[in-house]
C-alpha cells in the first residue's frame, strides 16, 4: 500500500474520533409552513390563567429552532456497508487472479511461453492493486465525511485493508473473507455502530446547547416541543409527548362541546366506561414524568369507585395516567360530587373522608369538586376549573395542598424507561348523568 494510502487512513481514523460525539447540527428554519403556522398558536399558550403553574422559563423562542439528527449516521452506515461489499469482490478477483497465475505458473514448466504467462499474471495483479487502492481512495474521502460510527469498527475496517487485502496478499483470501464478515456481524447485531444511533431527546438537545429556548426542534426525522426550562421542579430537557388545548381538535374517543363560553373535550358516546388515547416515545427513554390536566365537573361526579381495586376498569370519574402494558399506574385525577360534605361520592382528600382510593393508585392522585353545593345532572361547572389547586372550600381544602398543583410529577429514580403514555377519560355513568370534560392536557418526560 502507498504511503499517502496509509496516511489518509490514519487522518480517517483521527477524524472519527474527533467527531464521534457529533449527533446533530442546528439549522434556523427560515419560511414558514402550514405545520409551523398551526404550532404558533400552540406556542402563544402560557400558563397565566393557572397561577400555581410550576414552570420557570424566561427564554421564549423568538423563532422555530430545528436539529436536523441522525441523517450522518444512516449515511455512513450505507457507505460502510458498500465497502465492505467492494472489499468482497476485490477478494474473490484477486483469488481468481492468484488461481489463474497459479495455473499459469504451472504450464510453464511444459511451454516455451513460461516467462511470458508469469509476466502477464504479475502485471494483471499489479493492474488491478492499483485499481482498487485508486477506488479505495476516492471511497475514503467520500466517507470522511460522515463521523457516526465507533472507532473500533472503523479501525479494524481500515486494518483489514491495510493487511489483509494490500500490503499483504500473502494472507489467504478465506481468511480476509472471514474478517470481513466477522465485522459487518459486529456492525448488525447493534453492538458498536448500530447501537450508537438512538432517538435524540430535548435532554440530548439541552446538555449540548444549556441556552437554547424553549420551543419545536425537528429531530429524529419529526417536530418535537422541548421545555428547557425547570418543570416539576427539575432542570429544563423535557420531551413533550401529549398535548390538548380546545384550539385544536378533539383526539380520537372525544368530541368537542361548547359551554359556558368555554371549548372542553369530552367522552364520545353516551355511556360509561373510559374513552383512551395512545402516546408514544419513540424511542426515547426517560426516568420522570410531568404533566398536568384541566377539566370540568358536570353533573353528579363521585370521584373513586370504592373498592375497584382493578387499573383497567373505570374505577374513577376523571382522567386515568397510565404507562405500558400491562398498565402501570402513573396518576389519577378525580372529581368529588360536592365539597361541603363527605359521603362514598366526595373526594378522598376531603377533610374526615372515609372513602380510600384503590391501592395501585395510592398519594398519586388529585381529587377537586367544581360546586359547594348538590350538583345538576345538566351542569358543566365552569366556574371552577378542577385540579388547578384553587377554590377547595370547606371540607375539600386540603385537597388543594397537593405539592405542585397544578402539575404531578413522577419519578424513577435509575429507571430506563421507553413505555408508551396512555390517558384515559374515564366515567362510571354516560355522560348524560356525569362527566369531566378536558380544556388541557400536557405530559413531558425525560
Amino acid at each position: 500500500m502507498s504511503k499517502s494510502f496509509q496516511s489518509e487512513a490514519k487522518d480517517f481514523n483521527e477524524e472519527m474520533k474527533l467527531t464521534q460525539n457529533t449527533a446533530y447540527e442546528a439549522v434556523v428554519k427560515t419560511d414558514t409552513s402550514t405545520e409551523e403556522a398551526m404550532y404558533s398558536d400552540l406556542h402563544d399558550y402560557s400558563d397565566h390563567q393557572l397561577p400555581k403553574a410550576n414552570v420557570k422559563d424566561t427564554k421564549p423562542p423568538q423563532q422555530p429552532v430545528q436539529y436536523t439528527v441522525g441523517k450522518k449516521s444512516f449515511a455512513a452506515i450505507i457507505i460502510l456497508l458498500v465497502i465492505i461489499i467492494f472489499l468482497l469482490v476485490a477478494i474473490l478477483v484477486l483469488n481468481l487472479i492468484s488461481k489463474d497465475t497459479f495455473m499459469s505458473t504451472c504450464t510453464s514448466d511444459t511451454s516455451s511461453n513460461s516467462a511470458g504467462l508469469t509476466n502477464s499474471g504479475n502485471t494483471a495483479i499489479n493492474s488491478n492493486l492499483s485499481l482498487i487502492q485508486d477506488t479505495m481512495n476516492s471511497i475514503i474521502q467520500q466517507i470522511m465525511v460522515h463521523a457516526n460510527n465507533t472507532n473500533r469498527s472503523t479501525d479494524e475496517l481500515l486494518q483489514l485493508l491495510n493487511t489483509s487485502l494490500i500490503k499483504d496478499i500473502s494472507i489467504p483470501t478465506a481468511a480476509a473473507v472471514n474478517d470481513v464478515l466477522l465485522i459487518v456481524n459486529e456492525l448488525q447485531n447493534g453492538s458498536f455502530l448500530f447501537n450508537s444511533i438512538r432517538p435524540v431527546s430535548c435532554k440530548d438537545i439541552k446538555v449540548a446547547h444549556p441556552n437554547n429556548p424553549s420551543g419545536y426542534y425537528h429531530v429524529n426525522s419529526r417536530n418535537m416541543y422541548c421545555n428547557m426550562g425547570e418543570l416539576c421542579g427539575q432542570d429544563g430537557g423535557w420531551t413533550r409527548i401529549a398535548y390538548l388545548d380546545t384550539t385544536m381538535n378533539c383526539p380520537s374517543g372525544l368530541q368537542k362541546l361548547m359551554t359556558g363560553g368555554i371549548r372542553v373535550c369530552r367522552r364520545e358516546g353516551n355511556s360509561a366506561g373510559c374513552r383512551s388515547n395512545v402516546f408514544q416515545t419513540n424511542g426515547i427513554s426517560y426516568s420522570q414524568i410531568c404533566g398536568k390536566v384541566v377539566g370540568y365537573q358536570k353533573g353528579t361526579t363521585d370521584a373513586v369507585r370504592t373498592n375497584n381495586n382493578n387499573i383497567d376498569s373505570a374505577y374513577l370519574d376523571g382522567v386515568s395516567i397510565t404507562r405500558g402494558s400491562p398498565r402501570q399506574h402513573v396518576w389519577s385525577y378525580m372529581a368529588g360530587h360536592q365539597s361541603n360534605i363527605n359521603s362514598s361520592k366526595s373526594c378522598p382528600c376531603n377533610t374526615g373522608a372515609t372513602n380510600p382510593v384503590p391501592p395501585f393508585v395510592g398519594e398519586h392522585y388529585y381529587c377537586e369538586s367544581g360546586t359547594n353545593s348538590e350538583p345538576s345532572n345538566t351542569k358543566v361547572y365552569t366556574g371552577d376549573p378542577l385540579w388547578d389547586g384553587n377554590n377547595c372550600p370547606s371540607l375539600e381544602a386540603p385537597c388543594c395542598n397537593g405539592t405542585g398543583l397544578p402539575w404531578f410529577f413522577r419519578d424513577y429514580g435509575n429507571a430506563t424507561i421507553t413505555d408508551y403514555i396512555e390517558l384515559r377519560m374515564c366515567g362510571t355513568a354516560g355522560w348524560g348523568n356525569e362527566d369531566t370534560p378536558v380544556q388541557l392536557y400536557e405530559i413531558y418526560v425525560k
